[in-house]
């Protein structure tokens, strides 16, 4: 057994030895503790770095912790036991570390506690968001082949506003001004892109333009979006119980949002029907905007034409051609040129033609 296992061991043997357990005795027996080993002499390392070891251990996410409490790393994930991948100012890095089966399972088991997301045999997946706000994903076996796997995305703590990505190169000058007007002016964005290309965090910065008094009410799969607006409403969808009842999906979130009298309706990322629901919010008034996995600006104006129609057989597609060409006036395309630089590639504006198809009429530069 390490030095650090020995400590926390003792540790834990003081709480349970507490008449009422809670976090103020087990702060006091960790003191109790390295006083006995300061007394024994036994404490010849770095007291401050077994400290900072334990308390991960204890109370965070052991090994993980380091890489969480990183601000350049912008994701980890776990494929297997004793490795470790990170992205880290555009370049993913791979370690070896002290992490078993078992306890790995522990730490994401303790990261899903507190969410009230669930993972087991019967829903082998699970979307979380863990407390500093990060995204936790987690598929375990028999969907994975042999060990549990675990994504953590992390977000800037920062909100950035458009003249901060011009200041990133992400945006021109011309192109923030142009972005801005138009988000003000209550017109429907769509903002497309692969993964990590900087969707959502365009997406707040988008938001960081609107008027302080605008009421934003936003519907995600999990919390990402960040917004310095105070009038706004947060929700997420919700995964079913063990019964398989309580669902709430997406759609069920934008049909209760355009009751709660928005200004602005925001979809962190739009995947399937609720497209429909998105573009009929829009096309009836309510300014909107969301996030969509795609290759360019065309082939995000398609995948929006594409989606509602997952609403069922009665919704047809010239139906939904109208509706976008209706209501899409904008989509924003954002890219990945490597070493952690992003920028948008293309604005495209939409507009209609003789038969009420969109079409992209002109590309802002």
């Amino acid at each position: 057994m390490t030095l650090l296992e020995d400590i926390a061991q003792s540790v834990r043997s003081r709480v349970l030895d507490a008449e009422n357990p809670d976090l103020a005795s087990s702060q006091h027996a960790i003191e109790q503790t390295f006083d006995q080993l300061a007394l024994d002499g036994i404490l010849h390392s770095d007291e401050s770095a077994v400290r900072s070891s334990l308390n991960a251990k204890l109370f965070g996410f052991g090994v993980l912790q380091r890489y969480l409490d990183d601000p350049l790393i912008e994701e980890i994930w776990v494929n297997r036991p004793h490795e470790i991948y990170f992205a880290k100012a555009g370049e993913v890095i791979n370690e070896r570390v002290d992490l078993d089966e078992e306890t790995l399972r522990t730490l994401i088991l303790r990261m899903l506690r507190d969410t009230g997301r669930r993972v087991d045999s019967s829903l082998p997946f699970a979307d979380a968001v863990l407390p500093d706000g990060s995204r936790l994903h987690v598929v375990i076996p028999d969907v994975t082949a042999s060990h549990w796997s675990v994504n953590i995305r992390k977000f800037p703590k920062q909100i950035l506003r458009l003249d901060d990505l011009v200041a990133k190169e992400m945006l021109t000058p011309s192109q923030a001004h142009f972005l801005g007007a138009a988000v003000r002016s209550g017109q429907n964005v769509l903002i497309s892109g692969a993964t990590h290309t900087g969707k959502t965090t365009f997406l707040a910065a988008l938001l960081s333009e609107l008027p302080a008094q605008t009421r934003l009410v936003s519907c995600e799969e999990t919390f990402e979006l960040q917004t310095l607006l105070a009038d706004w409403v947060a929700m997420q969808a919700r995964q079913p119980n063990l019964e398989g009842n309580g669902e709430i999906p997406l759609r069920r979130l934008v049909k209760e949002a355009l009751r709660m009298r928005p200004d602005r309706l925001v979809i962190g990322e739009v995947r399937e029907a609720e497209a429909l629901d998105l573009l009929i919010a829009m096309n009836s008034g309510v300014a909107g905007a969301c996030t969509v996995h795609a290759n360019s600006a065309q082939a995000a104006l398609t995948k929006i034409c594409t989606l509602p129609l997952l609403a069922g057989p009665n919704i047809s597609a010239q139906f939904v051609l109208n509706t976008v060409a209706a209501a899409v006036n904008l989509v924003v395309h954002c890219e990945h040129l490597g070493q952690g630089r992003r920028r948008v590639s293309e604005i495209a504006v939409i507009a209609s033609d003789a038969a009420g198809n969109p079409f992209i009429s002109q590309r802002i530069s």
